[in-house]
């Protein structure tokens, strides 16, 4: 076992040298190993054994720390002291005399000190901070005896202070520092370096500054001094000159730290942050004295200009504006003497100049704007061409519209034009001069091109996303300029680019309301055909919006378009597009198209009694259109499609009425009838299959009305529909509900009559059967029953009737059927006595 145990050691050595396994997997082999070794421990172990187990127990330990499982390593780190006891125990007993001792000693001292070492690092890893202070006492003291292992001993500590420091442990982390400065200082032979010693006392006053500045103020005062004695750095300057600015120390204080590192080495931009901490705290007079001292120690730099952007800066911040523009000037002056500043440090200036110019425009301080912008154009050649130096000129042109300087905006924005033509900025810039001069056909082309801009997204060499969003926000303000011009054709052509690329559906709602309104405004005015389809192109955007809201409506926040929002909107259009269905009663294409709108956006309402009512008007208003445009239509084709149409729309319409119907009592509506007479047409006029079968639920209704049946019957024979069985069965329907009235109304009773002989007797045919003549026979019985009892009949109906009996005598006589004839001339003969004024006529 020990053997094995031995080889796992060596070959985990072997294989984590090569990089082929892990730092975690050899922490875990050598955990098994060592196990291994120490279950072969017997009663009295050799030397030999006893070494090997303090190495490995050390060793496993120590690989559990590194990879951060602390926890694990104490059980080890006990062992290896526990063997380490042994170990000298067994040293003592076969030891000579008292040099022999000695030397086991040193030797097991330099074992249990590393221990100890990692029993405090394990301590420090899981936060028992009295634990790892104990272990590194005893450390410590072992020191007289381990002189070499000071400089171990320091680095540890200091590594501990390291640690807690990043925990803000700021207390444990004083200690530990504290005691890596003092442990350093005990052997100057076996020393970590001043260097290392100052590194400590440095982030020893940062612990104290960042602690409590004002009650560890003097600690890190004292620390950051002793850093400074021991070795002079950069770092440690700084510090030093931080700590006295928040300790409130004099100017004069300052100036003489300052005045110890005049001989220190330190770069530009070390020297540029201490004059900024300078400057940042208020410290003006110490803070420029310091600046101007520092182009001394940097004249042969390429970066002195640095040094002038931030005297400009902290002039402007301490509000100095007139130094500042001289300060700008000498600059401008040296940019064209063989000065130039570095590209960095150009741009960087540009920004200075552009942000005072913005706050001035902000102010509304046009004019000064203007000349902080002026300075910035100073850098550049004529002629020169960049995207910076347009939207340079476009700020200008924008700072002289404000001013009524017209046309040096219109100068800017050529400028502007000439840097970067194809920018929606540009364009921009070109319209709001353009709608300023009233002048619509120039504002309208730029207004298209930036609509085409804004589909587009691109990149400009300035870094600005030119995305939907911007593009959305200069159409928008596009519009509003035009509506503040009163320039409303511009504004409708704006607003239609914009409802075309807002991404936010409260805005462009609302966009799409203000088109509509600016529409409605113009319909009826010139090209009023073509803005009447652009009007049904924003409803019809609006229907798919409102899809599309339903469809992500989880994703849209209270704040944003809520469900509460969708519906008001609903309910404004559906109202808007009710009302232009209505308007447009003379076309009845658009009049479908806006009650078919209207009922689509009525679908995005709840379902309340008002709203059902609205929808089955709709549907039926669009059914009767496409119904009365079928009847007009000569294409086969057209009518279909219409016919289909109309028969969708009624469909949709039962189903809404059904649930209408559960509301509340609609004893006195007409839908009923109305569907039956649009369905019956349309499907007549389809020449549908299923027609019969609607019919037979018809004929089978109890309260069905005269006119009704009158109206199929007319329908049942309108071109293309040609039924002329269901027509007679509806007369015939009809003429039986006149006979069970009360009092029957000739006129009335006249007309379905004569519809029905009519349809039973065609003019013209001789080739009758005997049934068919019963039949109309009949019918001229039931007439003459009722002109007998009644003077209403009209006359010249009862003249129809006589002179329809007597030709078709005629007819039958013609034919050889002379009884049938007789009899037929007879029938008319008797009507001819209820003639008034013209039965002499006719006698």
């Amino acid at each position: 076992v020990e053997e094995s145990a031995v080889s796992l050691w060596n070959w985990t050595v072997t294989k984590h040298t090569a990089a082929v396994i892990s730092d975690e997997q050899r922490a875990k082999l050598r955990f098994v190993a060592c196990r291994l070794i120490c279950l072969c421990e017997g009663s009295d172990p050799p030397e030999g054994t006893i070494r090997r187990q303090i190495l490995m127990s050390m060793k496993t330990g120590k690989g559990w720390i590194d990879i951060g499982k602390a926890g694990l390593a104490d059980g080890f780190l006990e062992n290896a002291v526990s063997s380490i006891e042994k170990l000298y125990a067994k040293l003592q007993k076969g030891s000579e005399g008292e040099a022999d001792i000695q030397v086991h000693r040193a030797d097991v001292e330099k074992s249990l000190f590393k221990v100890l070492s990692y029993q405090a690092e394990s301590a420090v890893a899981q936060g028992d901070f009295q634990k790892a202070v104990m272990c590194v006492q005893r450390c410590k003291d072992m020191l007289m005896k381990l002189p070499k292992e000071t400089c171990y001993l320091s680095i540890l500590c200091y590594n501990f202070g390291v640690e807690t420091y990043e925990w803000k442990r700021y207390e444990q982390s004083s200690f530990w520092l504290s005691q890596s400065y003092d442990i350093g200082k005990m052997d100057a032979k076996y020393s970590v370096g001043k260097e290392m010693q100052a590194k400590v006392l440095r982030l020893l006053a940062t612990t104290y500054f960042e602690w409590d500045c004002s009650l560890y103020l003097d600690k890190a005062l004292k620390a950051i001094s002793l850093a400074n004695q021991e070795n002079l750095h950069p770092a440690g300057f700084f510090l030093k000159v931080k700590i006295l600015l928040k300790s409130g120390a004099s100017d004069e204080d300052i100036k003489s730290a300052l005045a110890e590192f005049t001989h220190l080495e330190m770069s530009l931009d070390f020297c540029l942050n201490t004059a900024k901490l300078l400057l940042e705290h208020g410290r003006e007079s110490v803070g420029f004295d310091f600046l101007k001292s520092v182009p001394e120690r940097f004249e042969s730099s390429p970066d002195l200009g640095k040094i002038t952007l931030l005297h400009i800066e902290f002039l402007l911040q301490n509000k100095r504006e007139l130094l500042a523009k001289q300060k700008i000037e000498e600059v401008i002056i040296g940019h064209y003497t063989g000065k130039q500043l570095l590209p960095e440090a150009l741009n960087q200036l540009h920004i200075i100049l552009w942000d005072r110019a913005a706050k001035h425009y902000e102010e509304k301080s046009y004019s000064e704007a203007l000349h902080w912008y002026n300075y910035s154009v100073s850098f550049y050649t004529p002629g020169q061409i960049d995207q910076n130096l347009a939207k340079l000129q476009r700020n200008m042109a924008s700072c002289y519209l404000h001013l009524k300087q017209v046309d040096k905006a219109k100068e800017a924005v050529k400028q502007a034009e000439r840097c970067d033509p194809n920018s929606i900025f540009t364009k921009f810039s070109v319209y709001k001069i353009a709608v300023l001069e009233n002048d619509t056909e120039k504002a309208m082309e730029a207004v298209i091109e930036m609509g085409k801009l804004a589909e587009k997204p691109s990149e400009h060499e300035d870094k600005l996303r030119v995305d939907k969003s911007t593009g959305s926000n200069l159409l928008s303000l596009a519009a509003q300029i035009a509506l503040e011009n009163d320039q409303q054709i511009v504004a409708i052509k704006a607003l239609e680019y914009l409802s075309e690329h807002l991404q936010d559906c409260r805005q462009l709602f609302t966009s799409l309301k203000c088109l509509v309104r600016l529409m409605l405004s113009k319909i009826m005015a010139e090209n009023a055909e073509k803005r009447w389809v652009s009007l049904k192109n924003r409803f019809l955007l609006v229907d798919m919006l409102f899809k599309l809201c339903n469809k992500l409506a989880e994703s849209f926040t209270e704040e944003k378009f809520t469900g509460d929002m969708r519906i008001l909107e609903a309910h404004w259009f559906r109202k808007v597009a009710w009302n232009l269905a209505v308007q447009f009663k003379d076309s009845p294409e658009k009049m479908r198209d806006f009650f078919v709108l209207s009922f689509k956006l009525s679908q995005f309402c709840p379902s309340d009694k008002a709203v059902l009512i609205a929808q089955k008007t709709c549907l039926l208003m669009a059914a009767a259109v496409d119904l009365e445009m079928g009847r007009q239509r000569v294409t086969p084709s057209e009518q279909t499609e219409l016919f289909s149409q109309a028969l969708q729309h009624l469909q949709t319409c039962k189903e809404i009425w059904k649930v209408l119907k559960l509301t509340g009592d609609f004893a006195k509506d007409p839908t009923d009838t109305l569907l039956l007479l649009y369905e019956f047409e349309a499907r007549s006029k389809l020449n549908d299959p299923t027609l019969h079968n609607l019919m037979e639920s018809v004929w089978e209704q109890p309260q069905i009305e005269i006119k009704t049946l009158e109206i199929i019957a007319s329908l049942a024979m309108e071109p293309p529909a040609r039924y002329p069985v269901l027509c007679k069965k509806a007369l015939k329907s009809a003429l039986n509900l006149h006979r069970k009235q009360a009092v029957i109304d000739a006129v009335k009773f006249s007309k379905c009559l004569h519809s029905l002989i009519n349809i039973s007797l065609p003019t013209g045919l001789t080739d009758l059967g005997t049934c068919v003549l019963q039949e109309v026979w009949d019918y001229f019985e039931d007439a003459l029953s009722v002109v007998s009892s009644t003077d209403a009949y009209p006359e010249m109906e009862i003249l129809w009737l006589m002179t329809r009996a007597w030709n078709t005598g005629i007819f039958q006589y013609t034919v050889g059927k002379y009884k049938e004839a007789e009899q037929w001339c007879g029938l008319g003969m008797r009507f001819l006595n209820h003639l008034g004024s013209l039965k002499k006529t006719y006698e």
